[in-house]
């Protein structure tokens, strides 16, 4: 009989001083945040980049706040709407855990508009400067996932499966890993390589939701659902899923939508 690996039951909170706790998730969301400083702060210092220094880390904190208040107000709505509506105040409860990407992604594009009104430039052009760091941030999340032994997988009898605590006793797809994977790793490879090819406008932030659309859809296959939604559409497709469909056809839309540009604009040079 296989033997699987026994995941430990590592405490959430890597240390307290008095009322504040230092969490592994709060610190994989701190180092995602701090890597796409980095990157952004070098890239202001490229040619053509059209803000200053001061004025990234003014959109890396609206972005941020973007995640924040958006995970949480998209997990209530998305995934316990029947729990706000008999107790209002869920939403403020933040401490039970609770944060979906989509809603953290509609959180970050209206920061992206303020943004971009703010600073009269467009939304198009700030998206396609945001889209190649938020795999940092993603890929951290899901590592915090991981170490927190959360959001775990389908139960499975791959080599690599693991038994995770409070999961049962049966083996289940690190599907956390594989997110870390394709949505941190691969995402940002794919989104750094195509900036550099002087892509048209819009191109970036169309190949970061069709790559992240897809990717999620992928790994939802071997993600465990939330026990209330395990008959969701009677099997046929999650929540998490379904939720990037829209993504994915918005994806699509904005890289038609920029190779056209492209298209028109050299027309024009050449007549």
């Amino acid at each position: 009989m296989q033997e699987y690996w026994q995941f430990p039951a590592i405490d959430p909170v890597i240390f307290e001083v008095g009322p504040i706790a230092l969490r592994w998730y709060g610190l994989m969301y701190l180092i995602g945040f701090a890597g796409a400083m980095y990157l952004a702060n070098r890239r202001a210092e490229e040619k053509g980049c059209l803000w200053t220094k001061d004025q990234l880390s003014d959109m890396l904190f609206y972005g941020f706040l973007g995640v924040i208040l958006g995970g949480r107000i998209g997990y209530v709505l998305f995934y316990q709407f029947p729990l706000f509506l008999d107790d209002p105040s869920y939403l403020f409860k933040i401490w039970e855990g609770g944060m979906s990407f989509h809603g953290g992604f509609l959180g970050v594009v209206v920061a992206m508009f303020w943004f971009a009104h703010k600073t009269k430039t467009t939304f198009l052009q700030v998206a396609d400067f945001i889209a190649p760091l938020v795999p940092l941030g993603l890929g951290a999340g899901r590592i915090g996932n991981f170490i927190n032994a959360e959001l775990w997988g389908r139960t499975t009898d791959v080599p690599w499966a693991i038994v995770f605590p409070n999961a049962g006793d049966l083996p289940r797809h690190p599907s956390q890993l594989y997110e870390f994977f394709l949505e941190g790793l691969v995402l940002f490879i794919i989104l750094n390589w195509v900036r550099r090819k002087q892509p048209p406008t819009g191109m970036i932030a169309g190949l970061f939701a069709l790559g992240y659309g897809s990717f999620r859809f992928i790994v939802e296959y071997f993600r465990e659902p939330d026990a209330h939604l395990q008959n969701f559409m009677g099997g046929f497709m999650t929540m998490g899923q379904l939720l990037c469909v829209p993504m994915i056809l918005v994806g699509l839309a904005l890289i038609i939508y920029a190779c056209k540009n492209r298209q028109q604009a050299n027309k024009a040079a050449k007549a």
